[in-house]
């Protein structure tokens, strides 16, 4: 019965959210979690993810709990950044340059490799749309990302993300930078930065002048 109390505890604290890892760690055994589940005190939603009954599922999570590696990237990572509207139809993850891609996209994920630099910079935690922990680029990657060969981003998606951050009092030009020269996307970057910027001192000057 402890070991009942200790997983519904942690699924609490977690937003409701509990994972096969996180019963491992704990050292509770399986077997507790199979009770718990068969008790309908957790359901189960994917592999290895479980949630209590009143919380609703949380796909990203499951996508990263599945898939381990993979990190939210390009168009999600605009939405989860709000550099986008809408949520995107297919989620983009990025994995290491030898992960076997075959199995993710069966899933119908928009999967991409990249190797070095190009897959651990910018790596950080953001909370999803339901309130959890999962992994994503940061703001300033996710730009550069849109920028490199093949990103199969639509330009004007990318014009909509740049016009967005620009316009933000949180930016990171410097960082932005740094990482366009890291990532070999620097005069494309400088390029989108000096349009939008001109724009928004004419648009400046146009309302000084009336």
């Amino acid at each position: 019965m402890k070991q009942t109390e200790t997983i519904i505890k942690l699924a609490s604290k977690n937003n409701g959210v509990i994972t096969s890892s996180m019963i491992t760690k704990a050292g509770i055994s399986r077997g507790n979690l199979k009770y718990v589940v068969d008790n309908g005190m957790l359901e189960k939603t994917t592999r290895g993810v479980y949630i209590l009954p009143d919380i609703l599922e949380d796909e990203f999570v499951n996508l990263q709990t599945r898939f381990k590696k993979g990190i939210f990237s390009k168009e999600t990572a605009l939405f989860f950044h709000d550099l986008i509207d809408r949520t995107p139809n297919i989620f983009s993850m990025t994995f290491p340059d030898n992960y076997n891609l075959t199995k993710i996209k069966d899933e119908g994920i928009a999967a991409s490799r990249a190797t070095g630099i190009y897959y651990n910079l910018g790596i950080t935690e953001i909370i999803s749309p339901a309130r959890n922990l999962i992994r994503a680029y940061d703001v300033e990657k996710t730009l550069c990302d849109l920028l490199r060969p093949r990103s199969n981003v639509d330009i004007q998606v990318i014009s909509e993300a740049f016009k967005r951050y620009i316009s933000r009092k949180e930016k990171n030009i410097p960082k932005l930078s740094d990482y366009a020269k890291k990532l070999k996307v620097e005069k494309k970057v400088r390029m989108y930065l000096e349009v939008l910027l001109w724009e928004m001192q004419c648009n400046s000057n146009q309302l000084l002048k009336t």
